[in-house]
């Protein structure tokens, strides 16, 4: 549905949910936003007058992480309520000021990820009651608080950014995994943050800052407010760091403490969004992309200045804005640009000169194109540049980091690779033959690719690349069946599932009957893990201690022999498996006091290779043996 051309208020309530988790994955799982900020809300507000107890009302989001663990916040770490106007301010401030003497602080509301250390643990805000633990992180991050500039060496809570400067000058020649360097600092926040390793971003020299949300503050009466507005945004506006708008909090914090909160923002706390700035330029071409499942049109302007940016590029969405915008190319175009949001055009004036900024036939293959609702698409399956998106984004689901875009193009054009279940059958010898791979750089791509041979049931069918079944979906269909039985339901069945519904179910069933093949193919080649399988059926295991691989690998190979992963030591874990079962972490302290098993990693591995081993697919690797380090750790090899 096209989000630009309609008023929230006709929706229905199952529209209406259905487009703000559109939304949702949008921005907080895929860092791709499609509409600002102002347009979400109007959604949300929609939903608040059909169902003021909605749980999406008081759900509070954060960009996905790659963390080590859960981790409680012993205060919580909430949202806050949200004004757009100098008039909903006022209303805020005159709800709850005593006087008109009332102190107020305006602070600047930061555009990246909220944190807090606790001078041993830095964890993400989360759901505001659990973050994720992302202390491996630390090499990275500065602290910036009032007197100090320097390594994270305090308690402190603040916003994870890349400053302004930094972003200039450091970041232009920072590379992102898979190539290209990041487009804002919003985003390079987000991708480093969702990197498991980050020894390459260390060595390039990335820099996160960890701005202390107490550092920077303003101080005024709320009789002064209206006055000094102006004076205050341009203020604080001018900082170098990423903003999206202010904070404004009563100053006397016990007073705004007894206010309370509500499940999702505290009382005494609003937050004024920046709202949306447009410019109008002129439209000289419209560039096709490829997508996993369409082709999406891009908008080529007349350079234009917005908010100190200059912008080139402007997403047109799909081949349905174009017409029902009347846009071609030669028009006058009005481009509207918010936070991190990608530019997009919202109204066009016919120019004197105009061409159809439509296409027929696919830029790559020349089979003329269709339409599939709002998307213009190839159908030939043998379009190289569609099976290169498609792949590409299957990798991503697989959860293979190191192998970007580039490669897969490589990889297409040289190694007759056309499916993931080809990659697995890859040897070094493949990779050195790429250009840009050395010895230890193709060994570490090889090894990760042969990792994902254990991949659990969701990622493997988020993979397939129906639309709409990302990750999310592919869980809620794992909680209550597994791979088999999917493939023997029908739409009905799959449709009663709470939340997929009979569109997403009839895609389902046809893309999973034509897939079959293929589908046979993958399954062949991998170690399914069933996500959803109740933990409490299986002895649960916790890992703790700095260890030679990934976290995730450990507990994939503790799942592929009927483990179930834990974050955090309970009276019900099973086993603590220890890197040091000497050290003196909490976790190990807790085991002790609660009489849980505690053993070293190598003995635990050597655990899983002596009990009935995992089904081994055709092909598939023997498990990885582990050989003694002079330094006593394990090195894992394939």
């Amino acid at each position: 549905m096209d989000t630009k051309n309609f008023i929230a208020e006709r929706l229905t309530l199952p529209e209406l949910v259905e487009l703000i988790e559109y939304h949702n994955r949008r921005y907080w799982e895929l860092g791709e936003p499609e509409i600002p900020d102002t347009r979400y809300d109007e959604l949300m507000r929609a939903l608040a007058k059909l169902d003021p107890d909605h749980p999406l009302l008081t759900r509070v989001y954060a960009p996905a992480v790659a963390g080590s663990g859960k981790v409680h916040h012993t205060v919580p770490m909430l949202s806050l309520d949200k004004a757009y106007s100098l008039e909903e301010v006022m209303r805020w401030a005159n709800k709850y000021a005593r006087t008109p003497d009332e102190l107020l602080l305006v602070e600047p509301k930061y555009d990246g990820i909220s944190a807090g250390y606790d001078g041993r643990v830095l964890s993400t805000r989360g759901d505001g009651e659990y973050g994720e633990n992302i202390t491996a992180k630390l090499p990275l991050v500065e602290l910036e608080t009032t007197g100090y500039k320097g390594p994270l060496d305090r308690p402190v809570r603040g916003e994870l950014v890349i400053r302004d400067d930094d972003f200039r000058t450091l970041y232009s020649h920072i590379r992102k995994k898979g190539g290209g360097t990041y487009k804002n600092s919003r985003n390079a926040v987000a991708g480093i943050m969702g990197l498991k390793e980050i020894a390459e971003m260390v060595a390039q020299g990335a820099k996160i800052t960890l701005v202390d949300y107490n550092m920077i503050s303003c101080r005024v009466k709320l009789s002064e407010l209206e006055a000094k507005w102006q004076e205050l945004l341009a203020k604080l506006e001018a900082l170098p760091y990423p903003q999206d708008g202010v904070v404004l909090k009563l100053a006397d914090r016990d007073y705004e403490a007894s206010l309370g909160n509500t499940a999702h923002h505290p009382r005494g706390q609003i937050a004024f969004k920046f709202t949306n700035i447009r410019r109008t330029t002129k439209l000289l071409g419209v560039e096709w992309s490829f997508g996993k499942n369409c082709l999406t049109p891009v908008a080529l302007l007349e350079p234009v200045e917005i908010s100190g940016t200059t912008i080139k590029r402007a997403t047109l969405h799909n081949v349905q804005n174009i017409l029902e915008l009347g846009i071609e190319i030669g028009d006058t175009v009005t481009v509207e640009r918010a936070g991190d949001v990608i530019p997009y055009i919202v109204a066009s004036e016919p120019g004197e000169e105009r061409r159809s900024a439509l296409i027929d036939h696919c830029p790559c293959c020349h089979t003329k194109l269709v339409r599939r609702g709002p998307e213009l698409c190839c159908p030939n399956p043998e379009c190289f540049e569609t099976a290169l998106q498609r792949l590409a984004a299957a990798v991503r689901s697989l959860g293979i980091e190191r192998l970007g875009e580039p490669t897969l193009r490589k990889l297409m054009e040289n190694s007759g690779v056309k499916h993931p279940a080809d990659l697995f059958e890859l040897k070094p010898m493949d990779i050195l033959k790429l250009d840009g791979f050395a010895a230890k750089s193709a060994s570490n791509l090889i090894e990760e690719i042969q990792k994902a041979r254990v991949v659990n049931d969701y990622q493997l069918l988020a993979s397939l690349n129906i639309p709409n079944i990302g990750v999310n979906v592919a869980k809620v269909i794992f909680a209550h069946t597994d791979f088999a039985g999917l493939r023997k339901m029908n739409a009905d069945e799959l449709g009663a599932i709470p939340g997929i519904g009979p569109e997403r179910a009839a895609a389902l069933v046809r893309e999973l009957a034509e897939q079959s093949d293929y589908l046979d193919e993958l399954l062949a080649a991998v170690k399914l893990v069933h996500g959803s399988a109740s933990s409490g059926e299986r002895p649960t295991v916790c890992f703790t201690g700095k260890m030679p691989e990934k976290r995730s690998y450990y507990e994939k190979l503790a799942e592929a022999h009927g483990y179930a992963p834990a974050d955090d030591v309970t009276s019900h874990l099973s086993v603590l498996v220890a890197a040091d079962v000497n050290d003196t972490s909490s976790k190990l302290k807790k085991a002790a006091k609660l009489g849980i098993r505690v053993v070293p990693l190598d003995e635990f591995l050597n655990e899983l290779n002596q009990a009935a081993a995992p089904v081994t697919p055709p092909g598939a690797p023997a498990a990885p043996a582990a050989r003694e380090l002079p330094d006593g750790q394990l090195e894992l090899g394939l």
